[in-house]
């Protein structure tokens, strides 16, 4: 079965974006490192922006995804940039419950994304990317089986959060661990099942 994998950038206090959302990338507390971009380059390249991987001639299709979510905010990132689907290169998937559709290639789910998720997971190929918002995370919460967090060494104090909603207990167990020269750590978590979890 297809893992659901919230793969993003934080800070160390756990926020994915500034108090006013926008283009996290473009907040000085998520420098696009070079040695960064060479990682994702090497471990996730499926998960750069298309216009990025033209730029950067990069036509590795992956190994880890072919499915990209997203929430409505989010998707508006690159509305705003002039870009209707960012990810070409992937099955594109926006979750909101107002959002008109944009692009024939991206799928609009207006209800229901715990169980268009269940139904994606079931379905053959690679993994599915989650790639924010916190709203969309909190929502599917019971189907992530796994984190990739790129933790930067900041602190914000406000935002938007990880996991934007009410308290839900979930547990995850760290698996792996790649510290880059910029201070930013890949830090990678697996789900640990109810049944696993020590008394």
């Amino acid at each position: 079965m297809r893992k659901l994998v919230y793969h993003v950038a934080t800070t160390l206090d756990g926020y994915i974006a500034g108090p006013e959302g926008g283009d996290p990338s473009s907040g000085e507390f998520f420098p696009l490192a070079e040695d960064l971009i060479g990682f994702m380059i090497e471990h996730y390249p499926e998960t750069l922006p298309s216009a990025a991987r033209e730029a950067l001639g990069i036509t590795d299709p992956g190994t880890t995804f072919d499915t990209v979510l997203e929430g409505r905010a989010s998707y508006e990132v690159g509305l705003a940039a002039g870009t209707t689907d960012a990810y070409r290169h992937l099955r594109h998937l926006v979750f909101s419950t107002t959002l008109k559709s944009q692009n024939p290639a991206v799928e609009i789910v207006h209800d229901d994304a715990l169980g268009r998720v269940r139904q994606l997971k079931n379905e053959p190929g690679k993994d599915l990317w989650l790639v924010g918002g916190g709203k969309l995370a909190h929502s599917l919460l019971p189907e992530i089986d796994r984190l990739i967090l790129k933790l930067n060494p900041s602190v914000i104090g406000a935002g938007i959060p990880l996991f934007d909603g009410p308290y839900n207990f979930h547990r995850f167990q760290p698996v792996a661990q790649t510290v880059l020269d910029s201070g930013i750590r890949i830090l990678t978590y697996d789900r640990v099942e109810k049944s696993s979890e020590k008394l």
